[in-house]
């Protein structure tokens, strides 16, 4: 089990953490996710200098979770928390 996040700018909760055999724990979105914008995945290569491998490993799980990018980079420690905060604050600013 897991525990709901409040967001953070008008942003929706974060659902649950749920654990599922085949991937391990994942968060349950209550509402579709629009894919990340290709600006979003310009500036996580080029500011937060995220490899090509990790990008794609986000993306693919995002979408299987539906799940917001920046959770699941995240989540999987693909960024750590203050770059999670870092890219949620430039979020906000767009």
């Amino acid at each position: 089990m897991g525990w709901p996040r409040a967001g953070r700018w008008g942003e929706p909760t974060v659902a649950p953490l749920r654990r599922c055999q085949q991937h391990g724990w994942m968060v349950i979105s209550s509402s579709p996710q629009p894919r990340p914008s290709p600006v979003l995945v310009r500036y996580l290569r080029q500011e937060l200098g995220m490899s090509e491998t990790a990008l794609g490993l986000g993306l693919k799980q995002a979408q299987l979770e539906q799940a917001p990018l920046p959770v699941v980079l995240w989540r999987f420690g693909l960024i750590s928390l203050e770059q999670y905060d870092q890219v949620l604050a430039w979020q906000a600013a767009q």
